[in-house]
């Protein structure tokens, strides 16, 4: 198996190696067609692996082996012409620093570290970023069409020594029906007049950006004066993109909108082809104490229409349920993870965790409180469906596990295959700081 997740991390360690002492003294190592690699590049993910416990006197050799695989693809990509937009870039980006945020507590001291704002770090690091995609992209397109049948995952399941499989832990599969507290008429009028006269303000000179700092409830772009970046329709919500893209000049402000996030006023900065670059006011609306209560009551009764063998636990969800990911598939939650319906502990909402602690097989936890994705305040029962005791994988448990690992044996046979005929027709060359690598694939060295 190659080692691509140390890639995962580039912009991770490009950033911590700029904060250390004693940084190496940079220098192209190797050509690949007319791409380069830097002895920096090498050393700073060596440096984060390092840190994270991985050891070994080969790890440089495979971590320069990687980033040459990586420069093939894209030196391919860069031949076919494939292109990334703009808008990927920045929720790639979005995703980047929103991971680091999580690391180090906030955005302002993500800023303090680093001494540089957000957007100077995503421009720093959008071109590496951007190279990177294109890489991933190439490798994606290489083996889309790969399948496997149940033939060849039975007969690569009966050629695994046993030792070799894996050793799964405990394991859950769950259904739920939720309840989101209804949000008065009263209180989604309130919100509309504000809005209403942040629009008035900002049609009578004041700033959209700072009436967004002061009162937008999305944070993550109230600091950035309510600016999301260049976005596609695909980016946004069908009720936000569709009013969104027919605002014509840059400075026109919508009419008010809901979308599953609140209300919303957006303004045009600048248009880029299929690509609009906006600004935006959230509001949410807040649920009252009363119809807290009214949710909970709700959920409690469903919970004892259930008990009571009344009701299947399956038929209410798909009556009373107000999750539209879950309920039309009998309640069975998603693990987004892995994107089958098995969870483990740790993949777990802390506070799906706690609710389930002591329900056994079969059985409903009690209605409990928690948000969901976006963070939105919402109530819950949960079905323990199954419980699945630590145990080695077998093609009747976890068939789905085998054919992801006989999948991924299948591409990585085709890659190996696609290396070693892209190296014969590309331009390569090493300087003598790796020639004595061992590399896997030898065409490296011409």
């Amino acid at each position: 198996m190659r080692i691509s997740l140390i890639i995962i991390l580039l912009l991770t360690s490009t950033l911590v190696i700029s904060q250390n002492e004693g940084v190496v003294i940079d220098k192209v190592v190797a050509i690949v067609g007319k791409n380069i690699i830097l002895k920096s590049d090498v050393e700073n993910q060596y440096e984060q692996l390092k840190a994270q416990g991985s050891t070994g006197e080969n790890l440089k050799c495979q971590i320069f082996e990687e980033l040459l695989y990586q420069k093939l693809l894209l030196d391919q990509a860069q031949k076919d012409s494939i292109e990334i937009t703009e808008a990927e870039i920045d929720d790639n980006l979005n995703r980047r620093i929103r991971y680091f945020v999580g690391q180090i507590g906030s955005e302002q001291k993500l800023e303090e570290f680093y001494g540089k704002s957000i957007t100077e770090i995503k421009e720093e690091f959008r071109e590496v970023i951007a190279k990177q995609m294109l890489s991933e992209r190439m490798q994606g397109q290489l083996t889309q069409g790969l399948k496997v049948t149940p033939t060849e995952i039975l007969k690569y399941y009966k050629k695994m020594p046993k030792d070799s499989l894996p050793k799964l832990n405990k394991q859950i599969i769950l259904a739920q029906i939720v309840k989101y507290p209804p949000v008065s008429e009263k209180e989604k009028l309130a919100i509309k007049e504000k809005l209403r006269s942040y629009r008035e303000r900002i049609l009578k000179g004041e700033k959209f950006s700072t009436l967004a700092v002061l009162y937008s409830e999305d944070l993550g772009s109230a600091r950035k004066g309510g600016e999301l970046g260049f976005v596609g329709r695909s980016d946004l919500v069908p009720e936000f993109a569709a009013v969104a893209f027919k605002l014509k000049e840059p400075g026109d402000i919508s009419r008010i909108v809901e979308t599953e996030f609140g209300f919303h006023i957006i303004q045009l900065i600048e248009k880029r082809g299929e690509l609009m670059n906006l600004r935006h006011i959230l509001l949410k609306p807040k649920v009252s104490p009363m119809d807290m209560f009214k949710a909970k009551t709700l959920i409690d009764s469903v919970r004892t229409l259930i008990l009571k063998d009344s009701l299947t636990f399956e038929a209410a969800a798909g009556k009373f349920s107000e999750d539209k990911e879950t309920n039309k598939n009998e309640g069975l939650m998603i693990n987004p993870m892995t994107g089958n319906s098995i969870f483990e502990n740790e993949q777990l909402n802390p506070s799906i965790a706690y609710a389930l602690k002591g329900v056994k097989e079969g059985e409903i936890t009690k209605t409990f409180r928690t948000k969901d994705n976006r963070g939105q305040e919402v109530y819950k029962i949960i079905k323990v469906k199954e419980l699945i005791p630590p145990h080695v994988a077998s093609i009747e448990k976890d068939y789905q596990l085998i054919q992801n690992m006989c999948l991924a044996t299948k591409k990585q046979e085709f890659i190996d295959s696609w290396i070693k005929r892209k190296q014969a027709g590309t331009y390569i060359k090493l300087e003598d700081d790796y020639k004595n690598c061992s590399f896997k694939h030898s065409g490296w060295l011409k």
